[in-house]
């Protein structure tokens, strides 16, 4: 429900106008780095990819402007392992700093070019790590115990310049409504859901993945040891207090609203109506009281399977059931 919630608030939100989906990726030879120091290399990945779009989104060359987006923190691979990245919805646009919208160019096939995004991202990651390192901030694995020499640790650094720095950035397939449910399904959970769960025998837990090979996605079943399937999903649990989910510049949390819609009045758009209730809104008035909200007491996955049909985990004063 909360889930939804927040999809429902996003799609309240969107403008008429071509929506970029970005994707910022850590290489993997930082993972054993970031099992270690999960809070410092997660707030780097997210101010680091967040200021580098704000920076391109500035440049006269490219906008010139302030942008707005939301991200998303994810974790997590299809097997379990440390995948750090975090996925951004962008407007096409700016405002301009005497408050004049500006137009996204290149006829909406791309925002901002992906190789000079990667450069400058690895550039301010890089930076932040080194001077987390020299103040004493990061903690060193095991494995890594070669670079607690300084010497060790900047060949160590320079291996990672060398190395791409994926990042996606380009229109998505569908509208900006099927990008937001995407992004959506990972807002409110962890690394796996339990519709992907096959079962568990002889202390193995059994699951679906992807398999991306090839250029081509596969759905396919694959098994773990029990304890090894909960330590991988431990390895995904976020430290305490930490926000995945994160609004920046027109966005941003406390402005969103005025600035939506000055970018509205800009684009002659009509505003929203704040009362009334989304379309995909769960909360269906009681037919017999004409007074209560209707809340749902059983929840089916895809495949129509009830997960929960304990009514008891939904009784509150005041709310009305459809018994029929």
């Amino acid at each position: 429900m909360s889930r939804r919630i927040w999809v429902d608030q996003r799609l309240k939100d969107i403008l008429p106008l071509p929506y970029y989906h970005a994707v910022f990726t850590l290489p993997h030879h930082l993972r054993p780095l970031v099992r270690y120091n999960k809070r410092l290399c997660y707030e780097l990945l997210l101010s680091t990819s967040s200021d580098t779009l704000l920076t391109f989104g500035r440049d006269p060359k490219w906008l010139g402007g302030e942008i707005g987006f939301y991200g998303i923190l994810h974790t997590w691979g299809q097997a379990l392992w440390i995948h750090p990245h975090v996925h951004y919805i962008v407007p096409g646009g700016a405002l301009s700093d005497e408050g004049k919208w500006i137009k996204a160019p290149f006829n909406d096939k791309f925002l901002f070019p992906v190789k000079a995004l990667s450069k400058v991202f690895r550039g301010k990651f890089i930076e932040g790590l080194k001077k987390a390192y020299y103040d004493g901030k990061v903690v060193i694995p095991p494995d890594l115990s070669e670079i607690e020499r300084g010497d060790l640790f900047e060949q160590w650094v320079d291996d990672l310049v060398n190395r791409d720095w994926v990042v996606y950035c380009k229109p998505p397939f569908g509208d900006a409504e099927q990008v937001i449910r995407y992004i959506g399904r990972y807002t409110h959970r962890v690394a796996i859901s339990n519709s992907r769960i096959i079962g568990i025998k002889d202390g193995r837990v059994h699951f679906w993945y992807k398999n991306y090979k090839n250029d081509r996605i596969f759905w396919e079943k694959t098994s773990l040891d029990g304890m090894e399937f909960i330590r991988r999903f431990i390895l995904h649990v976020l430290p305490d207090q930490f926000h995945k989910i994160r609004h920046y510049g027109f966005l941003a949390n406390g402005r969103c609203k005025r600035k939506l819609s000055l970018i509205r009045d800009l684009l002659s758009v009509e505003k929203p109506n704040e009362d009334e209730q989304p379309a995909c809104d769960f909360r269906q008035r009681c037919k017999a009281c004409l007074f209560g909200r209707l809340y749902p007491i059983r929840i089916v996955n895809r495949w129509g399977r009830i997960i929960t049909n304990r009514i008891s985990d939904f009784l509150k004063p005041g709310y009305c059931f459809d018994t029929s």
